[in-house]
C-alpha cells in the first residue's frame, strides 16, 4: 500500500473551476430573480421557481443514486467497488445539500399558495373539482410538508451512517470476527437505506414534488421512470469522477474492468429508461383516454416536441449505438463523453417534465435554465472535491477489497 496514493489533493485549477461556475451561476440567479422572481407578471415568476425546481431535484435525486448505488451492492455483497466506492461516497454528501435547498424552494412554493405551480393548493379549486377532491387525501399541505420532510432528512441521516460506517475500514486490520460484523452492519444499514429509498424515490416523493404539477393526470410508471432517469445519471456521474481521478494518477487499483462495469450500468439503465419512456408513452396514447393523454399533447404535438423527442436520440439512440461494444466502454474519451451526454439529455429530460407542465404554449429554455445548471455543477465540483480530499481513497481495510483488486469481467 506504500506506493498507493491514498489521499487526494484538490487541484487548484478545479478550485478556480468550480468557483467560476458558482460566480456564474449566482450571476444568473441574482439576474432571474431580479428580472422574473421579483415581477409582477405571475408568468414570469413561474419560469423562475420552475428552472430553480427542476434543477434543484434532479441533483438531489441524482446524487442521491450514488448512495443506492452503493447500498444496493453492498446487499448483493458485492466487492468490485471497494477501489473506488469513496467517489459515490463523495458524491452523496451533497445530498443534504442540495436537498436543503429544495425543501427552501418547495416549502415557498406550498406556503406561499403557488397555486399556479400545485393547484391542488387553491382549496376552492378543489373543492369543485372532483378529481382533486378525490386525491385531496394526500395532495394537501400538511402530507407534503411532512413526506418531503422526512424523506430528505432520512436520506442524509442513512446516507451518513453507511459514510461513518466505511470510514471503519481506514482505521485497523479486521480479524474474521470484526471483519464479519463490519459486514452485517453494512448489509443491515443498506437495507435500511433501501426500504426509504423505495417508499420514496420509487413512489412518493416524484408522484408529489413533480407529477402534481399535473394533478389531474397520473401514471403508475411515473416514479420508476424518474428513478431510471436518475439513476443512469448517477452512474454517469460516478464514472467522470473515476476517470477524472484516472487521469490525475490516483485510483491505482481501479482499472478498465471497474470502468467496464460502470458502462454496463450506463448502458442497462439506458435502456431501462427507454423502456419505461415507451411503455409509459405507448399504453397512455394507444389508450386515447382524455385525462391521461393531456400530459403528451403539447409534449408530442406542440411547442416541447423537440425537447419530447431529443430524450429519446440522447438518451437512447446515443447510448445503444456507441455503449454496446465492450470496447466503448473501456475507453477514457467515449466514455466521458457519453457520461457528460447522458447528465445533459436527462436534465433535459427533467427540464420538459415540469417547465412543460408549468408553461405550456411556449419553450422557455435559455439563459437563466443554462445558468442554473453551472451553479449546480460548480457546487458538486467544489463538494465532491472536498469530500474526496478528506478521508484515504481506498478503504484499504476492507474485507472485500481484495475482491475489487482482482476483478475481472
Amino acid at each position: 500500500m506504500a506506493s498507493i496514493k491514498e489521499q487526494f489533493e484538490v487541484p487548484s485549477k478545479l478550485k478556480t473551476w468550480s468557483y467560476v461556475l458558482i460566480a456564474i451561476g449566482l450571476v444568473a440567479f441574482i439576474a432571474g430573480l431580479i428580472t422574473k422572481g421579483m415581477s409582477k407578471d405571475e408568468h414570469e415568476q413561474t419560469i423562475f421557481i420552475g428552472t430553480l425546481m427542476y434543477n434543484t431535484i434532479f441533483w438531489t435525486l441524482v446524487c442521491n443514486a450514488s448512495m443506492f448505488f452503493l447500498c444496493v451492492t453492498t446487499m448483493a455483497w458485492g466487492g468490485w467497488q471497494q477501489s473506488f466506492r469513496r467517489i459515490p461516497e463523495a458524491i452523496s454528501t451533497l445530498v443534504p445539500i442540495f436537498g436543503a435547498i429544495t425543501f427552501a424552494i418547495l416549502m415557498f412554493v406550498v406556503f406561499t399558495h403557488k397555486h399556479h405551480i400545485y393547484h391542488w393548493l387553491d382549496t376552492d379549486a378543489v373543492a369543485k373539482d372532483p378529481i382533486l377532491n378525490g386525491k385531496s387525501g394526500f395532495l394537501n399541505i400538511k402530507f407534503f410538508v411532512i413526506w418531503t420532510t422526512l424523506a430528505i432528512v432520512l436520506w442524509s441521516v442513512l446516507g451518513w451512517r453507511m459514510r461513518q460506517l466505511s470510514n471503519e475500514a481506514d482505521k485497523e486490520p479486521f480479524d474474521n470476527q470484526s471483519g464479519a460484523k463490519f459486514i452485517l452492519q453494512n448489509t443491515v444499514r443498506a437495507a435500511t437505506f433501501l426500504v426509504w429509498f423505495g417508499l420514496t424515490v420509487g413512489s412518493t416523493v416524484p408522484w408529489l414534488w413533480m407529477m402534481s404539477i399535473d394533478a389531474h393526470w397520473y401514471s403508475t410508471m411515473y416514479s420508476w421512470y424518474n428513478f431510471a432517469s436518475t439513476f443512469v445519471s448517477g452512474m454517469s456521474l460516478i464514472a467522470l469522477w473515476v476517470i477524472y481521478l484516472k487521469n490525475k494518477g490516483y485510483l491505482e487499483y481501479t482499472n478498465q474492468e471497474h470502468l467496464h462495469d460502470i458502462g454496463k450500468f450506463m448502458f442497462a439503465f439506458s435502456v431501462f429508461w427507454t423502456y419505461l419512456w415507451f411503455s409509459q408513452y405507448m399504453l397512455i396514447w394507444y389508450a386515447n383516454i382524455p385525462e391521461e393523454t393531456i400530459y403528451f399533447k403539447h409534449r408530442v404535438q406542440g411547442p416541447y416536441r423537440g425537447s419530447f423527442f431529443l430524450n429519446l436520440v440522447i438518451n437512447f439512440l446515443c447510448p445503444l449505438l456507441i455503449l454496446m461494444k465492450r470496447a466503448a466502454k473501456r475507453n477514457y474519451t467515449l466514455l466521458t463523453f457519453m457520461a457528460v451526454l447522458i447528465i445533459f439529455g436527462h436534465w433535459i429530460d427533467y427540464y420538459q417534465q415540469i417547465m412543460g407542465s408549468l408553461v405550456k404554449d411556449h419553450v422557455t429554455l435559455g439563459w437563466l435554465d443554462f445558468g442554473i445548471l453551472l451553479l449546480f455543477v460548480g457546487i458538486m465540483i467544489n463538494q465532491v472535491a472536498k469530500a474526496l480530499a478528506s478521508k484515504p481513497l481506498i478503504p484499504k481495510y476492507h474485507p472485500f477489497l481484495k475482491e475489487s483488486i482482482l476483478h475481472h469481467t
